[in-house]
């Protein structure tokens, strides 16, 4: 599948910190033939850093970031359903972002963009939905943030969506995950190119920005797979340099991740994704989490990965035991690996047997009207 982004515009949009962006823009890519009821639409929610090429292969032949899960025969099957995935509010391929210009001032927002939630994202996901023409999709699904997304969506849209299945993921970021995010955006603030957010016309944090991805990435894995991938092999060498050059594979290895990073992302939508969702919370302003989940009336399906530190299995299944605290419909699978949070991304076998099984019985479902 060669892929065209398309973009779609809307006059504004209300966010929870009580502001108001005008003028957006969202770039998302479609798989897939719509039917003629509308009603075999998926919409995939990415995670931190991704972005709306989530399947097939673009013009310059880069495939999707989800591309050996969404296509013909897949576990997002383009021959059954029709695939949507958008750049999330706050990015920086192609959605309204710190990046985008400002038209009150002709510049770049920079920090003078407004802070934004993981409900404001869902907000703009769902306006991009209606203008589609799609008044319920049958499915929602994404792992990281892209399950807080999924999980959003079963709350604030409960008529909207027929199934919602979050991945890797968590009803709110513990003190251990906020504080992985807040050691990147401090990475970024001190380094001296940060200028305040205001680098576009000049040279940006990279070395701020670099440090960041590093230290994500290590939570990204596990230490299984970097003990196989890497254990304490030397890179070029023979012996120790006795310096502070490169020694090891792994810190060649995560330099390469940090440098790879700077020329494809924006330093301050880092900031602000990170900080989004920090503040993600389901239960706020309500006594549980089931309380939250109460409104829900979708199908679930949750899935969490054995080695997966950054989002244990026991966040996932704090998900299940709130939904089914309140008899909603939800299967819970957790999935050996040894890849980490990555599992998610590059370990589908199993995955995609139990995707496909759900959403047949999904489809089933809605197809006689239940």
């Amino acid at each position: 599948m060669i892929i065209e982004t398309n973009v779609v515009r809307f006059p504004g949009l209300s966010l929870d910190s009580g502001e108001t962006l005008h003028g957006l823009e969202v770039a998302y890519e479609a798989y897939g033939k719509l039917n003629a009821g509308k009603s075999n639409a998926i919409l995939i929610l990415h995670a931190f850093t991704g972005d709306a090429h989530a399947g097939g292969v673009d013009h310059e032949g880069k495939p999707g970031w989800w591309a050996n899960m969404i296509g013909p025969g897949k576990g997002f099957d383009t021959d059954r359903y029709y695939v949507l995935c958008s750049n999330v509010l706050g990015g920086c391929r192609g959605t309204t972002g710190p990046s985008s210009i400002d038209a009150a001032t002709g510049k770049p927002y920079g920090m003078r963009f407004p802070v934004i939630t993981i409900g404001d994202m869902v907000r703009l996901q769902h306006m991009l939905v209606q203008s589609l023409g799609i008044q319920r999709l049958l499915a929602v699904a994404g792992g990281s943030m892209g399950g807080m997304q999924a999980l959003e969506w079963a709350v604030s849209f409960p008529d909207a969506v027929f199934a919602s299945i979050p991945i890797a993921t968590t009803a709110r970021h513990s003190a251990q995950q906020i504080a992985f995010d807040e050691v990147g955006r401090q990475s970024i603030l001190a380094d001296p190119d940060f200028n305040g957010g205001d680098y576009y016309d000049g040279k940006p944090p990279a070395r701020g920005l670099a440090v960041a991805r590093m230290v994500g990435h290590i939570t990204y894995m596990s230490d299984e797979s970097m003990r196989e991938k890497f254990g304490r092999r030397l890179r070029g060498r023979e012996e120790f340099g006795f310096g502070f050059d490169v020694d090891f594979e792994v810190e060649s290895y995560l330099r390469y991740r940090g440098s790879q990073f700077v020329g494809r992302f924006d330093a301050n939508s880092y900031l602000y994704i990170t900080k989004a969702m920090d503040y993600f919370d389901l239960t706020n302003g309500h006594p549980s989490l089931a309380a939250s989940l109460e409104r829900a009336r979708c199908r679930f399906l949750v899935i969490s990965f054995t080695s997966d530190w950054l989002y244990p299995s026991y966040q996932s299944l704090e998900i299940v035991n709130a939904l089914r605290g309140r008899n909603h419909d939800v299967t819970y699978c957790e999935l050996t690996s040894n890849y980490g949070h990555d599992a998610f991304l590059v370990d589908v076998g199993e995955q995609t047997g139990i995707l496909k099984g759900f959403l047949a019985r999904c489809q089933r479902e809605v197809e006689a009207g239940l």
